[in-house]
């Protein structure tokens, strides 16, 4: 059995890599995204490293954003590349995350390059995404003097990273999939590693693969622990402490396969939605399912944790005792919601453990996010469907749905005012962005697939009725935009004709 010398630590900090665990945005459900106070959060975590993007704006200096546009995460508007660096030292990037964070500033390179270590004191690892156009000299440059610091540079372009390379950095490349044909590719031009985002990689040798392999956006529970038992290099996640809980698993209970608390998403259809304000609540009634995954006895306890919303349990707190391997079922009633998709509740499950032959007494913790999940059936027969009121003031929104000869088919029938409306689709992992329609191609097995296949959708415009022109989004489920805290997508089940 494998134990750190000197216990996992907090949340299963002390645990080594690899893989080496990076917070993709900082901690971005605990602090906002790629703010010096988000990356910091992961550090103090105890985290190996961390994962931003980097843009340039007008005066040429480099800001970690995500987006082309101050939208989302600050109080300005517009593109990042029309503004210079004094017009941008007054923005705030913090208060549209939450009033605590008001007034904290865009970071800059230089500033997160200066970030100090993790719990045990190594300097922290740094995965760079260049997004944009001749940031590669630019970066270069402030790497120039600093301290000798692990960090990978990544981009999606291939010629990106062999400028990387021929500027002395090592080039992550951000692949689809892993084929023989990137496999040649990554070989002849001597590629330092190469990710996947959110795809599991192979269960490949080590040595039939010519570069690292870094595992890109692993937030669930299941894939963080699939990913800590591969031979992979690094991840990244938005879950900082589940990753930290999901490697120290994999090295104290090599064996164990399935995370140890599992629940069922809970239905945020009709029949268990809530009267009042807002439409994204309900009331369940559910079944937590914990096991003891270690060799050893343990004290359970099972706790609920609230990230957005309001929410009230009843049966929590709740467990005991478990022996080695011992399961236990915790039946709760829980209610509550949230005007919007995303920062779906977490049950935590608390292990603790007495001193022992060869380990110290600790504890890990170990989460679920108690998902919610809309079902949509759809047939040749063109279906409306309204949108999500997000917000008091909303309005009416409707999109229009059908299935025809292997397609989705989607149309904008009214969008609650918002200006130049376009639609987003998320079908089955992909994701569609389209005009006042779009059509995406439906799976070959949706008519017989269990469950049925991951779907939602939005229409996306600009909301010009407030002080400044805001960036919308009037959403049916949860998964839109992937990239963001949005929650998961719904479930699109054939209906008789499709």
């Amino acid at each position: 059995m494998h134990r750190p010398p000197d216990g996992v630590g907090p949340l299963g900090a002390l645990v080594p890599g690899p893989p080496w665990v990076l917070g993709a945005r900082g901690a971005p459900r605990e602090a906002p995204e790629n703010t010096l106070a988000s990356l910091r959060h992961a550090l103090e975590l105890g985290l190996d490293g961390v994962a931003y993007e980097l843009r340039a704006c007008a005066s040429g200096e480099l800001c970690l954003l995500a987006d082309d546009t101050l939208d989302r995460t600050t109080d300005a508007h517009g593109l990042l590349e029309l503004r210079t660096l004094p017009e941008l030292s007054r923005l705030d990037a913090g208060g549209w995350f939450d009033a605590r964070f008001a007034g904290e500033p865009l970071a800059l390179c230089e500033e997160a390059l200066a970030l100090e270590g993790n719990q045990a004191g190594r300097y922290p690892q740094h995965l760079i995404e260049l997004r944009g156009p001749g940031l590669v000299a630019p970066l270069a440059r402030a790497l120039r003097g600093t301290r000798q610091l692990p960090l990978r540079v990544a981009s999606v372009r291939r010629d990106t990273c062999l400028e990387i390379r021929d500027a002395g950095l090592p080039p992550l490349l951000i692949a689809d999939g892993a084929d023989e044909e990137l496999a040649r590719f990554l070989r002849r031009e001597r590629i330092t590693a190469c990710g996947l985002v959110r795809r599991p990689w192979p269960e490949l040798e080590g040595e039939s693969w010519p570069s690292e392999r870094w595992a890109l956006g692993v937030d669930a529970p299941a894939d963080l622990l699939r990913a800590c038992r591969l031979p992979i290099n690094a991840l990244t996640t938005r879950e900082p402490a589940r990753a930290l809980a999901a490697r120290a698993l994999a090295h104290l209970a090599p064996s164990v396969e399935h995370w140890p608390l599992q629940v069922d998403p809970l239905s945020v259809d009709a029949a268990a939605r809530l009267p009042g304000r807002g439409e994204w609540t309900g009331s369940w009634d559910l079944v937590a399912r914990l096991a003891n995954p270690f060799g050893w006895a343990v004290e359970a306890t099972l706790a609920l944790r609230v990230r957005r919303g309001a929410f009230e349990a009843h049966g929590l707190p709740a467990g005991g005792a478990l022996a080695p391997g011992e399961e236990l079922e915790v039946g709760l009633h829980l209610t509550g919601g949230s005007w919007s998709p995303g920062g779906d509740p977490l049950l935590e499950l608390h292990l603790a453990w007495e001193r022992g032959p060869g380990r110290p007494g600790e504890g890990l913790v170990f989460d679920a996010p108690l998902e919610r999940v809309r079902h949509l059936a759809l047939g040749a027969q063109t279906l409306r469907v309204p949108l999500l009121r997000e917000r008091a003031s909303d309005g009416p929104a409707h999109v229009t749905l059908r299935v025809r000869r292997g397609f989705l088919l989607a149309a904008i029938e009214s969008a609650d005012g918002l200006e130049s409306p376009r639609l987003l689709v998320h079908l089955d992992g992909r994701e569609y962005v389209g005009g006042a329609g779009l059509r995406a191609a439906l799976p070959a097995d949706f008519v017989s697939r269990l469950g049925g296949v991951p779907f939602s959708v939005a229409v996306v415009g600009t909301d010009r009725r407030g002080k400044r022109p805001l960036r919308r989004l009037r959403r049916w489920a949860g998964g839109l935009p992937a990239e963001e805290d949005t929650g998961v997508p719904g479930r699109l089940v054939p209906r008789a004709g499709a």
